[in-house]
């Protein structure tokens, strides 16, 4: 869980137990405790979510060619992503010569 995720899910938790208690301590009335009771479900919603939150694009795993072979006729010696797909970066340096049809010694992101 990253740094951010685990300061909402402090915030949440401590939103969740703090007001709604000290609220239902002090005889509450039926607003006060509707209240609470609304509090403790936004507070527990926004712990889920903070939860069950995928991770943003572009954290993924960084793929990385450098100084590479040469590459011929549909060879490949960097990197392959077919359709684009992957969300983390990739980075080619210093790569090999690509000769004939589809080599590839850099980034590739067809098919």
């Amino acid at each position: 869980m990253s740094r951010g995720r685990r300061i909402v899910v402090v915030v949440a938790a401590v939103g969740i137990v703090s007001t709604p208690l000290v609220w239902l301590l002090n005889s509450p009335g039926a607003g006060e405790m509707t209240g609470a009771s609304v509090q403790a479900a936004v507070g527990i919603l926004a712990l889920l979510w903070a939860v069950f939150q995928q991770p943003a694009r572009g954290n993924g795993p960084r793929d990385e060619a450098v100084r590479t072979g040469r590459a011929a006729d549909g060879g490949n010696t960097g990197i392959r992503r077919p359709g684009g797909r992957g969300h983390g970066s990739a980075t080619a340096k210093d790569t090999g010569e690509a000769t004939g049809g589809g080599a590839n010694s850099g980034i590739d992101h067809t098919r």
